[in-house]
C-alpha cells in the first residue's frame, strides 16, 4: 500500500468519525471516544505529511513513548 493510499483510507475514515460525531451531537449523546479517534487519526496525517529536516526529527522522536504526543 502505497503512502497516497494509506492517507486516503485515513481521510476517508476521519470523514466517517465526522458523520457519526455530527450524529450524535444532534441526539445529545456524549460523543468523546469517536473525537479521540478523530484526533488520533489527525495526528497520524500529520505525522505521514511533515518533510524536511525538522519533521524527520520529529518523527524520529516519535519513536519513544514520551514524546509520542509531539
Amino acid at each position: 500500500m502505497s503512502k497516497k493510499q494509506y492517507l486516503n483510507i485515513i481521510e476517508r475514515e476521519i470523514h466517517n468519525i465526522n458523520k457519526r460525531i455530527d450524529m450524535k451531537i444532534m441526539q445529545g449523546v456524549d460523543y468523546t471516544k469517536e473525537a479521540r479517534e478523530h484526533k488520533q487519526l489527525l495526528h497520524k496525517i500529520r505525522q505521514h505529511r511533515r518533510k524536511g529536516f525538522l519533521g524527520n526529527f520529529l518523527n524520529l522522536l516519535n519513536k519513544f513513548p514520551q514524546f509520542s504526543n509531539i
